[in-house]
């Protein structure tokens, strides 16, 4: 199968953000079945003083070494997948992400993050949210290598 060269990622435009947070709210839509938002949310729009930024997963891919069962994977569109049936729960990739994009919640063992759907970019009522492809390469990073390699 050939390697994935380009992932679309959330970019985000604060200037336009009004913190109304209907983002939260579909994304965890998607992962819960549930408008909750907050920490059943993989995106997370924080308020700066007189701003807002966002918290999101940028499908780097740091983490895909980091799982001990290989639930993390690269899909065919480049975004980043935890496999929830592979998936044992044992958090090391929430530990890990240096950016601490991984969310945990207490609803389920499996950890979850943003999955680049666009849910998000459809909820926002500002258009302070969009969905951009980059080369993989020119964000991807490596940490450690595959056992043997």
């Amino acid at each position: 199968m050939d390697k994935p060269k380009k992932v679309k990622i959330l970019k985000f435009h604060p200037e336009k953000c009004n913190g109304c947070l209907e983002c939260e709210k579909a994304c965890s839509m998607v992962h819960f079945k549930t408008k909750d938002g907050g920490d059943k949310s993989a995106i997370r729009i924080i308020k700066n003083g007189d701003r807002y930024q966002m918290h999101v997963c940028d499908q780097r891919g740091l983490c895909l070494d980091m799982c001990p069962v290989g639930a993390l994977t690269r899909r065919k569109n480049g975004v980043v997948w935890l496999d929830k049936d592979l998936c044992i729960g044992c958090q090391a990739c929430v530990g890990f992400c240096p950016i601490n994009a991984m969310r945990k919640s207490v609803s389920r063992i499996q950890p979850f993050k943003c999955i680049s759907c666009g849910a998000c970019v459809r909820a926002c009522p500002n258009g302070a949210l969009e969905l951009v492809e980059v080369k993989i390469d020119e964000i991807k990073e490596i940490v450690y290598h595959k056992l043997g390699v």
